[in-house]
């Protein structure tokens, strides 16, 4: 039998409610860790509505997801809008090869330019243009007032508790896990 390609754990989000998945295993696994399921399993399921919905509003704008960091990332930088492809690699988290074709797509698109850094080094040097410019300050009006929209339903301070956790929590997970686990 084939292996069924999917994009566990990205998929498709179930209705199953998280607390009925822990019970069940601490009822078919007595002893093992179920503690975990009703974060992780809803942490995954909005990562997967998110990220759906984020697509839809770009595809709806004409942009991909690699575009938008890109260009998302040199808007932030501030004028003249360019960084080196090695500060975008860093700030993107993808390698440099990958960097190096997001820039040549967005280029051959008029969206960016690059070039020779002015200090005499090996670096290269990628600048917004114009119409990158535009497309970003369009697309991220529409991209971030969509995901306002769905997280509105949390009053404000709500939101500032929930964004302290869970970076709270990002940040200890990033720290466990770059460590051996425990259980083998």
């Amino acid at each position: 039998m084939g292996l069924v390609a999917d994009n566990y754990p990205l998929d498709a989000p179930s209705a199953y409610p998280a607390a009925e998945i822990a019970r069940a295993w601490q009822r078919e696994r007595p002893g093992t860790p179920t503690d975990s399921i009703e974060i992780v399993t809803p942490l995954w399921r909005l990562a997967k509505l998110f990220a759906d919905d984020r697509r839809r509003v770009l595809s709806d704008a004409g942009v991909d997801p690699a575009t938008l960091d890109l260009l998302s990332v040199l808007r932030r930088a501030g004028t003249p809008y360019e960084l080196s492809t090695r500060e975008l690699a860093r700030r993107t988290l993808v390698t440099a090869g990958a960097i190096s074709q997001r820039v040549a797509r967005a280029e051959d698109s008029g969206l960016v330019t690059r070039r020779a850094a002015d200090d005499g080094s090996r670096a290269v040097v990628v600048t917004l243009t114009a119409a990158g410019h535009d497309l970003i300050e369009r697309t991220v009006d529409q991209v971030l007032t969509r995901e306002s929209e769905l997280v509105a339903s949390l009053s404000p301070t709500a939101r500032a508790r929930l964004a302290a956790q869970l970076q709270e929590l990002l940040d200890e997970v990033a720290r466990v896990a770059r460590q051996p686990s425990l259980r083998r």
